[in-house]
């Protein structure tokens, strides 16, 4: 009788075989086996989704990331980069056959160069943590994410993160001087640097937004900026969203650029007053803050100008900060405006996409239409200057069809930001939720297209897959699709 070899046996053989290797790459308590301990990294910020990761393994140094790639790519093991873990997308969700590896252990910040205005930080350093350490100076590190008290630089340029200020001092792309990254063969090379600009293909921008798909990034050169002089906000309270929309627009038209201009509807003003106490208006449908910096007598001059616009869009409370204190009140408000919706509702769907500015009313109204279908409430806020949004669709995820329910609703708000000529995504990316979406934006010949680019630097596809192309298609084969959708199959290659 021929026996045939157990599979299950070839499977705990061959993780052996990866754990062993990668403990000799990276000693100690480097390499995490365990199932309890795994565990701990099932899931990033897209809390729905859970699977436990093959191992995972914290190198501390370029020289063990090398290594470990070189390693998985050798013996053509996936491998799912990971930093902070607070993706919204899915972008750092495991697979149950590939290693985990995190970037925790980069947390150092390496040089700070005030004279070129500059500083040179590890990946694993949080958004907060880079102003923090310059900001006795007088600088700071403008983009900033609601998460940056967490969320980390390398995360940051992943998804090429952006935040309440990024209307005018732009996103994480525009905001990064230059990194050392690692390819998949091990290769460690450098882009960009200390200088504003350089010569031939514009690497560094394709790295910013890849999520993970393109190499590992160990080493950041980021922007420094300085603080102006003055500052100051204002809110701005509306009887309708529409109305506050129609504000958002004017302000734009009349070649205004704000340092930050937020919105809120009424759940998220009424959720975000009760976990802050900024002293918000609790008798308006929307409320907009507008943050004006540079020379005071400019933003003086600006201000007026605001809240004549505000007062022809129909606004019924104006507030302008008095102090440096009330107005970091009022951003505190809004940037805890997704913790704060997280008292309403035992769970919540934090979406994220882009529309044209003008708009913001037709798709205030399409969502409460929406709302009304699927039977389940959303706060929203916005990052409204740039055309943002960030609806959160609360539902409970111990009845039976609710989260079905609310990522059908998300689906459905994406298609219409794209419907009205937006984008899939802001800030968050593709990552696994909006995977299957990007043939609603993108033709065959454009996800081609970019899927070539995914080949030059990783033909195997071995790096974070399953995240954002809805069809995968091996290199040698591109136009000749093998596909399994929603899944990621090379039969080719080994499974565990």
């Amino acid at each position: 009788m021929l026996l045939m070899p157990d599979p299950d046996q070839e499977v705990l053989s061959r993780r052996a075989q990866i754990i062993t290797a990668l403990q000799a790459i990276v000693p100690g308590e480097g390499v995490i086996t365990s199932e309890v301990e795994r565990r701990a990294y099932e899931t990033d910020g897209l809390t729905a989704y859970r699977q436990p990761p093959l191992v995972v393994v914290l190198p501390s140094t370029t020289a063990q990331v090398s290594a470990v790639l070189r390693y998985c790519h050798d013996n053509n093991v996936r491998v799912v980069p990971r930093g902070a873990g607070t993706s919204l997308s899915g972008g750092a969700l495991p697979l149950e056959d590939a290693v985990l590896l995190g970037l925790g252990k980069f947390n150092r910040i390496l040089d700070i160069d005030l004279a070129n205005r500059c500083a040179v930080v590890q990946p694993g350093v949080t958004n907060l943590g880079v102003t923090a350490a310059v900001q006795h100076e007088g600088f700071y590190y403008a983009p900033d994410p609601s998460s940056q008290i967490a969320c980390t630089i390398g995360g940051n340029i992943a998804e090429n993160s952006g935040g309440v200020h990024c209307l005018k001092y732009g996103l994480t792309t525009n905001n990064v001087l230059g990194i050392e990254m690692v390819l998949v063969t091990g290769e460690v090379i450098r882009i960009g640097g200390k200088f504003v600009d350089q010569a031939g293909y514009d690497l560094l921008g394709v790295m910013t937004g890849s999520e993970g798909l393109l190499g590992v990034i160990t080493e950041v050169t980021v922007r420094l900026k300085k603080k102006a002089s003055s500052a100051r906000a204002i809110l701005l309270g509306f009887p309708t969203s529409e109305a506050g929309g129609r504000c958002v627009a004017d302000i734009i038209a009349a070649g205004i650029i704000p340092g930050g201009m937020e919105m809120m509807d009424r759940p998220a003003i009424h959720a975000a007053e009760a976990f802050v106490h900024a002293d918000y208006p609790l008798d308006v449908e929307a409320l907009l803050i507008v943050e004006l910096d540079g020379c005071a007598p400019e933003v003086d001059h600006l201000m007026d100008v605001i809240e004549k616009l505000a007062m022809k869009n129909g606004a019924v409370t104006s507030r302008v900060s008095k102090s440096e204190a009330e107005r970091e009140l009022f951003w505190a408000g809004r940037k805890a405006a997704f913790p704060a919706v997280g008292r309403l509702s035992p769970d919540y769907y934090c979406m994220d996409g882009t529309i044209p500015r003008k708009t913001l009313p037709q798709v205030l109204s399409r969502m409460r239409e929406m709302s009304d279908k699927y039977g389940l409430r959303v706060a929203n806020v916005f990052h409204a200057g740039d055309g943002n949004l960030h609806p959160l669709i609360m539902y409970d995820a111990n009845k039976a069809d609710e989260l079905h329910r609310a990522e059908e609703f998300g689906a459905d708000i994406l298609r219409l930001c794209v419907e009205v000529g937006g984008v899939l995504t802001g800030e968050h990316g593709v990552g696994v939720e909006k995977r299957d979406l990007m043939d609603t934006m993108f033709n065959e010949d454009d996800l081609n297209q970019q899927q070539r680019l995914k080949c030059a630097f990783d033909p195997r596809a071995l790096l974070n897959p399953g995240k954002v192309f809805p069809q995968l298609c091996r290199c040698a084969e591109l136009g000749r699709v093998h596909v399994h959708r929603g899944q990621v199959r090379f039969p080719d290659l080994p499974r565990f």
